[in-house]
């Protein structure tokens, strides 16, 4: 069955269709341009709903976190042992000082009998032993297990970030897949309303920046607080008169962080906004380069880019500005608190109340306390942009739906191509009615033309037996199934459609003619590209039908495409055939030879043709001639025209007007 993308309106449901959007898969490059912003979420329920991707992982995000908590907890260890090291060394150059002999009470009598109180204090606090050095063979053990513990914690580090990668990509994963399957399930007026630029955005930029978020956020997040924790009550433990100092810190880093990250979620929003709208307008114009050449807009579309660009380059300097304020306020108030430790704990040391190793483990501990309080700041900017993404995909995921398939549905028992609309009412709004209680019967075998102006509502018809839109009211039947009744997938499982706008996909011309048929032979494809005259000129390429076509099918003429798509329809052998403006890209005498293998294809088949060329449909079984949605005449060709009503002027504009010019 051929592939129905980009589905053809006329312009007037077009317009219903898509609102003050524009026909944007086909009109100008430049439409739709100047929408308003859409409204962002909050903040926190959209990071809540990101957060709840991973609970599949759970298991996984618990290994990662007691993977986190081992190595964070080896890591805060080190200062404390590194500290005792410095005790070693400092009490070994103080002792060699002292004269051999004497105990330590000794020497401290006599450092305060000398009036040197501090010293005496050091000596009493570091455990000195005079005449003894430094014991070279204590502090060898010391940094050898300090060496081996940092080891170990790298390697409960290293396997907490790989266990952590793959359960952010088995959640990406996942995501996608979702997204994918919810593409399938939006009906055709959500496409109708946003630019493809836009929805691929959603889908691909998007996405990939939540997982880069994601990746970066939550390493540096678990280990950040894991880190504050545990320094934290190490700190407590060796003095809680420096802990106070270094916590008088923190709810001054969470205020100054939340008032930045308030001021530039807005413009993260903003930014991946602008992003999605500057790939639309780079999309269509792409698409259409060569009817801004034509008509001369080139300029027109250069300053819409402009304009985009310049809107995304104030918000992306916004955020990056704003958020990037957060790194050295934090490094500010880090400072501070080192300073802090610094005077506090020299002064504890001299009056003995504490160890110097003491001291300069916490000095380290205050560094590691500020750090991750630093990181998870200079993480804010990261974690909004990726839930402004986040927020973007959220919407597409929460797009509504096009109605479910029946949970019991009807099969049909057999399949001859009858069609019949019974009193069928369709608009895109209700405001614009469109189609008004349309009846009309297609017998299994029968061509049944539809003509009329532009408008009419010929596209819609057959858009609406093939169920892409929903009815108002009424019903069809295929073989006296109501098609409301039976799966998307068996109503179209039988049906050919070929469509004015041509769709092939980058492969081989073999393979775009062999997807009307999954499974199908070599033979199989060749004789339908015999029988729609493909294989005329698939001979004059240089590998023939292992022609790689490339993704804008620039290497095929658009009569060459269509030729394809209809050879892709007779391969698909269908009960009922649905052809719009199928040969309008053409020439004439491939028209007439395309006309005569359709003409076998529509054999014993219902076909429903839709054509602004007259001469095509000549030999239909039935025509009917719409307007403003209704059927306003119904006949044979002769019938029609003795009858000198709506058709007989439209033939006649044709025809006895070109003939009197």
């Amino acid at each position: 069955m051929s592939t129905p993308t980009k589905p053809r309106q006329d312009a007037e449901t077009a317009q219903a269709a898509r609102g003050m959007a524009t026909a944007r898969r086909g009109g100008p490059p430049w439409a739709g341009m100047g929408q308003p912003a859409e409204k962002a979420s909050d903040f926190g329920p959209s990071a809540r709903r990101l957060m709840g991707l991973l609970r599949p992982e759970r298991i996984g995000v618990v290994v990662v976190l007691v993977l986190g908590v081992v190595s964070v907890t080896l890591n805060v260890i080190g200062p404390k042992i590194l500290g005792h090291a410095t005790d070693l060394i400092f009490a070994g150059v103080i002792g060699r000082q002292l004269p051999a002999g004497q105990s330590a009470d000794q020497a401290v009598a006599a450092a305060r009998a000398a009036g040197d109180d501090t010293t005496a204090a050091l000596i009493q606090a570091q455990g000195v032993v005079p005449g003894v050095g430094i014991d070279f063979r204590a502090l060898g053990l010391v940094l050898l297990g300090v060496i081996a513990l940092y080891l170990v914690a790298a390697l409960f580090g290293y396997a907490q970030g790989w266990l952590l990668n793959g359960v952010v990509q088995r959640t990406i994963y996942r995501l996608r897949r979702d997204a994918e399957a919810k593409l399938n399930r939006l009906p055709l007026s959500y496409f109708d309303g946003q630019q493809r630029g836009e929805v691929l955005s959603r889908v691909t930029n998007d996405i990939d920046n939540v997982s880069t978020s994601l990746q970066q956020t939550m390493s540096q997040l678990i280990t950040s607080l894991l880190t504050v924790v545990g320094v934290l009550v190490v700190m407590v433990l060796i003095s809680p008169l420096l802990a106070l100092i270094a916590l008088v810190t923190v709810p001054l880093s969470l205020l100054m962080t939340r008032a930045i990250a308030q001021r530039s979620q807005g413009h993260f929003v903003a930014q991946w906004r602008h992003t999605g709208a500057l790939n639309g307008q780079i999309e269509e114009a792409f698409t259409g380069h060569e009817l801004v050449r034509v008509f001369g807009r080139r300029r027109e579309v250069e300053q819409a880019f402009e304009a985009k660009n310049d809107d995304l380059y104030a918000a992306s300097a916004g955020a990056q500005f704003v958020s990037g304020i957060i790194m050295p306020a934090m490094m500010f108030i880090g400072n501070l608190n080192y300073v802090a430790v610094a005077v506090v704990g020299g002064l504890r040391v001299a009056s003995g109340a504490m160890s110097l190793g003491d001291v300069q483990a916490f000095v380290q501990y205050s560094r590691q306390f500020t750090q991750p309080l630093t990181q998870a700041a200079s993480m804010a900017n990261v974690l909004q942009s990726g839930v402004a993404s986040a927020e973007r995909v959220f919407a597409l995921l929460d797009a509504p739906e096009q109605s479910p398939d029946p949970e019991v549905p009807a099969v049909r028992t057999e399949r001859r191509g009858r069609v019949a609309f019974e009193h069928v009412s369709f608009s895109y709004r209700p405001d614009v009615p469109l189609i008004r209680d349309l009846s009309l019967v297609a017998e299994p075998g029968q061509t049944v033309a539809i003509v009329g102006p532009t408008g009419a509502g010929k596209t819609t018809l057959v858009n609406l037996i093939m169920r892409f839109y929903e009815l108002d009211g009424g019903r069809i039947t295929l073989d006296g199934v109501d098609t409301a009744a039976m799966t998307r997938a068996d109503l179209r499982t039988g049906v050919g459609m070929v469509l004015q706008d041509t769709w092939l996909f980058g492969g081989t011309i073999h393979d775009n003619i062999a997807y009307g048929r999954p499974g199908a032979t070599r033979e199989q494809v060749l004789e339908a590209a015999r029988a729609t005259y493909v294989d005329r000129f698939v001979h004059s390429l240089p590998d023939g039908y292992e022609t790689v076509i490339d993704e804008e099918a620039s290497n095929v003429s658009a009569g060459e495409k269509q030729l394809i798509t209809i050879a892709r329809a007779f391969l698909a052998d269908p009960a009922l055939l649905i052809l719009d403006e199928a040969t309008s890209s053409v020439d004439t005498r491939t028209e007439v030879l395309v006309q005569r293998a359709m003409a076998a294809l529509r054999s014993d088949r219902t076909s429903f043709v839709i054509a602004h060329r007259l001469s095509t449909i000549r030999d239909a079984d039935l025509i009917l001639v719409m307007e403003a949605g209704a059927i306003v005449e119904q006949g044979t060709h002769r019938e029609l025209l003795a009858a000198r009503g709506a058709y007989w002027r439209l033939y006649d504009a044709q025809f006895a007007g070109a003939a009197q010019e």
